[in-house]
C-alpha cells in the first residue's frame, strides 16, 4: 500500500469516527432530552430497512458506473459525455427515490404539510400573494406559512405554482421535475471544471459526479432543484470569464444567480465560489457589466412585485428561533452537521479531498490545472463551513447543503484507483436508502 492510500484510508477512517460519534452522542441526547428533532442523528431518518422496485435499478446502475465509468468518461467525446453524465445520474437519483415506492418516494414528498404544494391555492393573484408573503412567516401570524415556504423566498413556492399552471400540477410532476433538472448539476459541474482547470480532471471526476450518496436526498428534494440553478449559474459565468460568447454567457449567470438568491436565502454564500471564477478567468472587467445586468433582472422584478428580501429574511431568522431552530443545541449540530456531509459526499470525496489539502500545500510543485481545482473546492467547502458557523443550519443539512456539497464530489479526480472508491460511494447510497426512510 502506497503511502498517499494510506492516507486517504487514515482520512476515511477519521470522518467514519466522527458519524459513529455523532449517532452515538445523538442518541444519548435524544435519551435525556430530544431537543434534536430528528429520528436517527445525525440524519433526518428513521431506522427502516426496505427495499423497493427501485431497488435492482438502483444495484444494475451502480454496477455499470463502477465497471464502465472511468473508461467511458475518458473516452466519449465531451458533449456526449454531458449529456450520458445527466441521464446516468437522473437513472441513478430516480432509481434511489424508488426504493421507498412511486408514491412514498417520489409523488408524495412534496405534498407534505412542510412543503410548496400546500399552498399553491394561495398563489392565485400571484402580485397580491407577493405583497403579502411576509405577513406569514412567523408562526404567530395569521394563516402561517408552513415551514419550506417560509423558510425560503417566493421564488422556491413560484416554481411550483408554475408548473401547475402549464399542467404539470401534483406531487409526481413536483417530484419528476426536481429529480431531473437536479441531476444536471453534475453536468454543470463539470463544464465549469474543464472550463477552469482541464479536461483531464474534468472527466476523472464524471463518474464521482454521477455516483453521488447525495442522490439520496437530491431525489426528492427542491434543493436538488437549487443546486443544478446554483451550478449552471457558476458554469456560465466560467464561460463568460475564458471568453465563451462573454455577453451572453454573463448575462446568463447573472441571470441564474439572482435567481439562485430568491430560491434559497443561503444560497447568497455562492457569492464566495463566483468571487473564485472570477479571480481564475482571465475576463473579469469586461463581462462584469452585463453579468451585473443579469443578476439585477430577478431581485428588481420580486421588488416592484412588492416583496422584501431583506425582510422577509430578518422574519425568517426570528421564525427560525420560535421553532426547532432555536431548540436544537449549536454545541452539537455545529460538527454533526459535518457527519452528515460525510454521508452525503461519501469516502471517496473525504480522501478526494485529503489529497486536495495535500495539493494546496504544496502549491508551487502542484500543476496549474490542479491548483485551479483546488480553488474550486476549496471555496464549495468554505461555503458550507460558513453556512455551518452561521447556526442557521442545524440538522437536515444532508438536504440544505446539496447545493454546496455537490462540488465536493469533483475531488474524486484526485483518486487512484477509481473503481474502488466508487464501489465504496455506490455501496454507501445503497445502504443509506434501504436501511433508512429519510425525511426528504
Amino acid at each position: 500500500m502506497n503511502r498517499d492510500l494510506r492516507r486517504d484510508l487514515y482520512a476515511v477512517a477519521a470522518a467514519a469516527l466522527l458519524v459513529v460519534t455523532a449517532a452515538l452522542a445523538g442518541i444519548a441526547i435524544k435519551r435525556a432530552e430530544d431537543v434534536l428533532h430528528v429520528g436517527w442523528p445525525p440524519l433526518y431518518a428513521n431506522w427502516l430497512p426496505h427495499t423497493g422496485p427501485g431497488t435492482p435499478a438502483a444495484i444494475i446502475v451502480a454496477a455499470v458506473v463502477v465497471a464502465y465509468g472511468p473508461a467511458l468518461a475518458a473516452r466519449l467525446p465531451w458533449r456526449l459525455l454531458l449529456w450520458t453524465v445527466w441521464a446516468t445520474s437522473t437513472a441513478w437519483t430516480f432509481s434511489l427515490a424508488l426504493v421507498d415506492g412511486w408514491h412514498r418516494g417520489v409523488a408524495r414528498r412534496l405534498t407534505t404539510r412542510y412543503e410548496y404544494l400546500q399552498v399553491i391555492d394561495r398563489f392565485d393573484d400571484i402580485p397580491h400573494t407577493l405583497r403579502d408573503f411576509t405577513r406569514h412567516i412567523l408562526l404567530g401570524s395569521p394563516d402561517h406559512w408552513p415551514p419550506h415556504v417560509a423558510g425560503h423566498p417566493p421564488g422556491a413556492t413560484l416554481t411550483f405554482v408554475l408548473l401547475d399552471r402549464i399542467g404539470l400540477g401534483g406531487g409526481a410532476w413536483a417530484g419528476a421535475f426536481v429529480i431531473t433538472v437536479g441531476a444536471t448539476t453534475a453536468a454543470a459541474v463539470l463544464v465549469t471544471a474543464r472550463t477552469l482547470t482541464s479536461e483531464a480532471l474534468a472527466r476523472r471526476a464524471a463518474p464521482f459526479l454521477v455516483l453521488a450518496p447525495a442522490a439520496v436526498w437530491a431525489g426528492t428534494s427542491a434543493d436538488g432543484y437549487f443546486a443544478a440553478v446554483a451550478a449552471w449559474a457558476v458554469a456560465f459565468l466560467a464561460l463568460a470569464v475564458t471568453d465563451h460568447r462573454p455577453r451572453a454567457t454573463a448575462f446568463t449567470a447573472g441571470l441564474l444567480l439572482g435567481l439562485t438568491v430568491y430560491l434559497s436565502y443561503g444560497l447568497t454564500l455562492f457569492a464566495v465560489m463566483a468571487a473564485t471564477v472570477l479571480l481564475l478567468g482571465s475576463r473579469r472587467l469586461p463581462i462584469l457589466p452585463y453579468t451585473i445586468a443579469g443578476l439585477a433582472v430577478v431581485p428588481l422584478a420580486f421588488t416592484m412585485a412588492g416583496f422584501n428580501w431583506w425582510e422577509a429574511y430578518h422574519l425568517l431568522v426570528e421564525r427560525y428561533h420560535q421553532g426547532a431552530g432555536g431548540f436544537r443545541p449549536y454545541g452539537y449540530w455545529v460538527w454533526a452537521n459535518l457527519a452528515c456531509t460525510v454521508l452525503v459526499v461519501g469516502p471517496a470525496t473525504v480522501a478526494g479531498l485529503r489529497r486536495t489539502g495535500a495539493l494546496l500545500a504544496r502549491w508551487r510543485k502542484s500543476p496549474a490545472a490542479e491548483r485551479r481545482m483546488g480553488l474550486l473546492l476549496g471555496s464549495a467547502l468554505l461555503m458550507l463551513l460558513i453556512a455551518d458557523l452561521s447556526g442557521m443550519s442545524k440538522a437536515e443539512t444532508e438536504r440544505i447543503w446539496l447545493p454546496f456539497a455537490m462540488w465536493l464530489l469533483a475531488a474524486g479526480a484526485f483518486l487512484d484507483r477509481p473503481r474502488a472508491w466508487l464501489t465504496a460511494q455506490a455501496a454507501l447510497g445503497l445502504l443509506l436508502n434501504h436501511l433508512l426512510l429519510t425525511g426528504w
